[in-house]
């Protein structure tokens, strides 16, 4: 039994990896972490009544342009793997901007982030 732990230890730090990508590369203008967190086919959505979809090039092309920058803001992340089932996972990320539910699909390259879904962190009024 011990085995099996040490194995779902490692995939859940494998997935952990690929949100921290995700997140840090965004938070950094990193367009190299960003890439290697994300599968080609990523959909990515945010919570409403009108969903809309960023896929993975228009996440790269947004992480270059430095829109998701964050220097100054509280940048930690609580990152809470959900579950791993052979070749797919799923995720949740909280951090002081972002509230994001991740998907992702093991490949030969590793954990990749398929799909999201996603909405700003709510902030209580002082």
């Amino acid at each position: 039994m011990e085995a099996v732990r040490a194995t779902q230890t490692t995939e859940e730090a494998a997935v952990i990896a690929a949100a921290r990508d995700y997140f840090e590369g965004w938070f950094d203008a990193d367009v190299t972490r960003m890439d290697r967190a994300l599968h080609p086919d990523l959909v990515k959505r945010r919570a409403g009544d009108a969903l809309g979809m960023t896929t993975r090039q228009r996440m790269l092309e947004l992480t270059a342009r430095g829109e998701g920058r964050q220097d100054a803001t509280d940048r930690s992340l609580d990152v809470e793997v959900t579950g791993v089932y052979d070749d797919i996972a799923s995720a949740t990320v909280r951090s002081a901007v972002y509230h994001e539910y991740l998907h992702l699909v093991r490949t030969r390259d590793g954990w990749k982030i398929a799909n999201t879904l996603w909405q700003l962190t709510r902030r209580e009024s002082s």
